[in-house]
């Protein structure tokens, strides 16, 4: 966008499916703001102030941001910092939202305030099809027994549970369910380029913003390809989606998508907070003896770990394919997670070719945020 800020207050006051965003909140309105958290390239900073700048006849104090963090860990002082400046970090409450196992729906600072803002991001995501939207609420602010059951073995397995779906997918049914008994009032919803410039706004509504800015994520993110590759070179699109392994798995699903049966991925993704080490995913991946074992474990009923989900994407492509593993994490831990360890993505590249030197290679210089699909397979 050639002005950022000029684009944001046009998308407020003219917004989707939704009344303006001054006309609907009032100057003693408790005013709660959903956000992503550290693991997301929403930029927070610039946008929270041109709500505050619309909405200037509410005091700041009167303000709380909730992050999403879902299943993560929470974000740690210097992070809030970091995402949100000091000016805002020392102005209002931050809260990390807190996966608890009391039989809560959402986080009680949503629930309670006069008026809820939801601020998300769209890109393809590999089992919800895309991020965004009503994803801010569950599980974003959900009670960890919801965020179970929305990462269950059988809704990840559900054939419609995929990159770019929205359509039957069973996340985003139970997603906009779930946000429909406390509603935001309104939903800001951006997309972005790689290097985190905002390409659009789509506010308003939270289901009919979010399906407007899908469709035009749909048409700029997705790519059909016309056969599958011997080799495809993946990476989770740098910081901070590559903050950590979990988050790189969604760069391999990437690749996974038209990769060949038999075929080699190397993935490149700094993860420099480990896998993270010693999660509940760390954890799992250490269970599993080879790909087929780990499923076998993630589908028992018996077996119901947080972050399993990750594991059970992870564990579906590397039934097919061999992952190559460029990062920070050690060759041991590496080993943990089934990958392995790439020294030189150059020099694997070169053994590769040696076995295959007619390999058909595929490049995702963005990981996740470019989805290739087989044309053959009917796309998206």
């Amino acid at each position: 966008l050639a002005d950022e800020k000029k684009s944001a207050i046009n998308a407020f006051r003219n917004p989707i499916g939704s009344p303006p965003l001054r006309e609907l909140f009032s100057p003693e309105d408790r005013v709660v703001i959903v956000t992503c958290d550290n693991t997301r390239p929403l930029p927070n900073k610039r946008i929270i102030p041109w709500i505050f700048e619309e909405l200037n006849f509410i005091p700041v104090k009167n303000f709380t941001v909730v992050l999403g963090t879902g299943s993560h860990r929470p974000c740690t002082e210097a992070e809030i910092e970091t995402m949100f400046g000091r000016e805002i970090a020392d102005s209002i409450e931050i809260i990390n939202k807190i996966a608890s196992g009391e039989e809560i729906f959402l986080n009680s600072s949503y629930i309670e305030a006069d008026k809820r803002i939801t601020l998300g991001f769209i890109e393809p995501h590999f089992f919800a099809g895309f991020s965004g939207g009503p994803k801010a609420l569950m599980p974003g602010i959900a009670a960890i027994e919801n965020i179970m059951q929305f990462h269950s073995f059988d809704m990840i397995s559900n054939a419609s549970a995929a990159w770019g779906i929205m359509d039957g997918n069973p996340l985003q049914v139970m997603a906009a369910q779930s946000a429909s008994l406390v509603k935001p009032d309104f939903s800001i919803n951006v997309t972005l380029t790689p290097k985190h410039k905002i390409t659009g706004f789509f506010c308003g509504d939270l289901i009919e913003a979010h399906r407007r800015g899908a469709e035009f994520v749909k048409k700029t993110s997705m790519t059909g390809v016309d056969a599958p590759f011997d080799i495809v070179i993946t990476s989770n699109s740098g910081h901070p989606l590559d903050r950590n392994f979990y988050q790189a798995v969604k760069g391999i699903c990437a690749a996974g998508e038209i990769i060949k049966d038999g075929g080699s991925i190397i993935c490149i993704a700094e993860c420099g907070d480990g896998i993270p080490d010693n999660s509940e995913f760390h954890e799992i991946m250490r269970k599993g003896s080879n790909p087929d074992h780990l499923l076998g474990l993630i589908k028992d009923p018996s077996f119901p770990r947080m972050e399993a989900w990750q594991a059970q994407k992870l564990a579906s492509v590397l039934t097919r394919a061999e992952v190559h593993l460029f990062s920070s994490i050690p060759p041991v831990e590496t080993a943990e997670i089934l990958c392995t360890y790439c020294e030189n993505p150059s020099e694997t590249l070169k053994k590769l070719l040696i076995k295959n030197s007619n390999a058909r290679i595929a490049v995702l210089v963005y990981g996740p945020l470019s989805i290739p699909y087989l044309k053959k397979s009917g796309g998206v």
